[in-house]
């Protein structure tokens, strides 16, 4: 999902100044670069900038840059990666398009690749050991692009090496509810090498799942069922479809955390303290090896056992049955086996972040921060290069704005392609880590546009409460690709929508997980972050993500042909986007609307309330959560009525100034360090990752669910009453955080 080399010594060290130097910097405008009239103290976002901007985001720009960006395959660290900062590097210095300013940094970090003279395999052996049958080690050359030296052959990053072998079983989708049900059927597991969907729990979880039951090895595969609709036919996938062929294999990161794997918390910068590769956490305990659906067709049906459960079933056009090892009547003897040999390696390795910046007339302390990061697996074309197609069209149309004189931000933007976010969000982890301080005191807000075009149904939206206003009113002004005469919101709330107790029926905002740069943001610095991309039409397909993701057939031609011809839906994100980014930067009051989280916060409450009885069976009140959840509601409503009153007169800058810090910090009072201290980074209290059943605040939820299965248990009840004191003391801050700034 970028950045220059580390020099040593004293160079080295002015190489890597902090953010605040660079922006400060250019604080003070000079000579030419002096700010427009627009960009006075009191002066308000200007719509007519807004509507150029939108009027000259290009479609057919769009679409040559990605023609540009996917033409070659570009791995982390590889040469062609390296090409691609020198592009951005070149597009951002541009003399009559270009930004402020533009540099790269470096981290060095822990990467896994496979071995070149030692190709990863899968293989179907007899009793001697003589291959019967072995599984392809790469796609198949379809358009010609399949089969390049820079192709990386499909592999599961950060895998170890090992050559387990054993009898084969299937095990659905690897969660721990998979293996507990073959457990409860009596399948050997012990020893076994077991076949698995992509889909249900996260790659890195299907091994080690796995290996807390003794398998040996694991196989994962794209099912038809989860991905083509269930076409898995050559003629009907790709190229002649957008469906994944059946050599089709996802590539992708097992590696459990993001941010690099040996300087958690710290830069990977050469003065950070490194674990040692081998004590280093998060990796994947057992060897597993990714293999396409044609040959897990193979291997699935001529495996023996009982039938698998119905909802375990898949699209391979045969019963799926559970093993261990293939039945009487296959091609294989019955106590054949399956060998995986991983022979994957960690290096460590220079990865660069990006940066280019628009210094803020007035507040250039002040940071409005969109990113989208580089690197792919392979040609990359949907992921990441939509999203990078996006960000150098937009950063032209500002870039030529801002050169010709006629516009400059309030606030200071910048643009970011991050470095080896497909191995764990490293470049963007990183950068948080090195920055920590300064972008937790200035940062205003984050804008991740990774995958800008799933498909071309839809807006699709995911945010921390306080940005949806903002994206709505980007949305209502800005006409949805097709003849429709729909505003991209209208449209948008034709296919994702809820029902709101404040505003009836409106556009569903999804929540924040891990699947993007987003994360650290968020979760690590509790800044408002969201992701903005369009997708596709819920109703017509059940893919859990667009087919050929992280495969070699995620090429130009596949965007083109399949996802959005003509490019329309990537300049309606490259519209929408930069309305966002405008009006974050340029607007007088931030237009960060606090009491939407008023909504999230009832429905966790209306949710904990479920939880009440046996709460108080354990001397547990939610009295003071009802309380601190009243206090806050209380609070954003007083807090915008004082904004309401303040636009109607002049406000002073200092007024501003404090309304819009209020406006900034209150996602931070969500933060508490000590609130998940089993999960890395995580430390905001409402989006942390929730294992409980019950849809409250995610801390409650663990530990309740903890608690109740370990009955009577003090210590579990102790860590239920300490989640929801620290949910209480965060609501309490963040309703502090509203009040004025004079009133202690």
């Amino acid at each position: 999902m970028q950045w220059v080399k580390v020099l040593g010594g004293v160079v080295g060290a002015a190489a890597l100044l902090g953010l605040g130097i660079i922006v400060g910097h250019f604080a003070i405008p000079k000579g030419a670069d002096s700010p427009a009239p627009s960009a006075s103290a009191s002066q308000d976002l200007d719509l007519k900038i807004l509507e150029t901007v939108i009027e000259q985001l290009d479609a057919n720009r769009i679409r040559e840059n990605l023609r540009e960006l996917s033409k070659e395959p570009h791995l982390a660290t590889t040469p062609r990666d390296e090409a691609l900062v020198q592009l951005l590097l070149q597009r951002w210095q541009d003399p009559e398009s270009g930004l402020d300013s533009a540099r790269t940094t470096e981290y060095e970090v822990l990467l896994s690749f496979p071995s070149g003279e030692q190709p990863n395999r899968v293989a179907v052996v007899n009793s001697t050991g003589a291959i019967l049958f072995s599984c392809r080690h790469s796609e198949e050359n379809l358009t010609g692009e399949q089969g390049g030296p820079n192709v990386v052959p499909p592999y599961a990053a950060y895998a170890p090496p090992g050559t387990p072998q054993g009898p084969l079983v299937y095990a659905n989708q690897g969660s721990e509810e998979d293996f507990k049900e073959l457990q409860n059927k009596g399948v050997k597991l012990q020893d076994s090498i077991v076949l698995t969907r992509y889909g249900g729990v996260g790659r890195g979880a299907k091994a080690v799942n796995a290996a807390k039951y003794g398998v040996a090895g694991v196989l994962v595969y794209t099912d038809p069922k989860d991905i083509n609709d269930g076409k898995s036919l050559p003629n009907e996938t790709f190229p002649h479809s957008w469906c994944l062929p059946p050599s089709g294999v996802e590539r992708g990161s097992y590696f459990e955390y993001f941010g690099d794997p040996l300087t958690p918390y710290l830069p990977a910068t050469p003065s950070s303290f490194r674990l040692n590769s081998d004590n280093a956490s998060g990796f994947p305990p057992i060897p597993i090896q990714p293999i396409g659906f044609e040959d897990a067709q193979v291997l699935l049906c001529n495996l023996g056992g009982n039938l698998a459960p119905a909802d375990w079933q898949g699209g391979l056009g045969c019963d799926y049955n559970l093993g261990p090892g293939f039945r009487s009547n296959g091609i294989f003897p019955e106590d054949g086996q399956v060998n995986v040999s991983v022979h994957n390696r960690l290096e460590l390795r220079n990865s660069s972040n990006v940066l280019g910046i628009i210094r803020g007339a007035v507040e250039p302390d002040r940071y409005v921060l969109y990113g989208n990061h580089r690197d792919s697996w392979v040609h990359g074309a949907v992921d990441p290069s939509t999203g990078t197609a996006v960000l150098l069209e937009l950063s032209r149309v500002l870039g030529t704005l801002l050169k010709k004189g006629t516009w400059r931000p309030r606030r200071s933007i910048v643009f970011a392609s991050w470095g080896a976010e497909e191995f764990g969000l490293i470049g963007s982890t990183e950068f948080t880590e090195e920055f920590f301080r300064k972008l937790q005191e200035r940062a205003v807000a984050y804008i991740n546009v990774d995958i800008s075009v799933f498909a071309n149904a839809s807006l699709r939206v995911q945010g921390t409460p306080p940005i949806q206003s903002v994206v709505f009113s980007a949305a209502k002004q800005i006409s949805a690709p097709g003849s429709s005469g729909l505003s991209i919101y209208d449209n948008w709330i034709r296919y994702y929508n809820r029902s709101s107790s404040v505003y009836g029926l409106v556009p569903s905002v999804g929540t924040l997980g891990a699947g993007s740069d987003y994360a650290p943001f968020i979760h690590f610095l509790g800044i408002s972050s969201m992701d903005i991309a369009y997708t596709y039409d819920r109703s017509k397909t059940s893919a859990r993500i667009y087919p050929t993701y992280h495969t070699a057939f995620d090429t130009f031609d596949y965007v083109d042909k399949f996802l959005d011809p003509g490019f329309s839906s990537h300049q309606a994100v490259a519209r929408t986007a930069g309305s966002v980014l405008l009006r974050l930067s340029d607007s007088l009051f931030l237009p960060l609307n606090v009491s939407d989280y008023s909504e999230t916060l009832r429905s966790f409450l209306q949710a904990a309330e479920d939880l009440r009885v046996l709460l108080e069976q354990h001397s547990i009140s939610l009295g003071p959560l009802v309380t601190a959840v009243e206090r806050f509601e209380g609070a954003a409503t007083v807090f915008n009525q004082r904004i309401a009153t303040l636009r109607e007169g002049t406000p002073d800058p200092l007024q501003v100034r404090m309304i819009n810090d209020q406006l900034m910090l209150l996602e931070r009072t969500f933060l508490n360090s000590q609130a998940f201290p089993e999960e890395r980074y995580y430390s905001h209290v409402l989006w942390a990752p929730r294992t409980g059943s019950v849809a409250t605040f995610p801390g409650l939820s663990n530990a309740y669910s903890q608690a109740k299965n370990t009955g009577h248990e003090p210590a579990a009840w102790a860590e239920v009453q300490r989640q929801l004191s620290i949910v209480v003391a965060a609501l309490e801050g963040a309703a502090a955080t509203l009040r004025p700034v004079a009133d202690l």
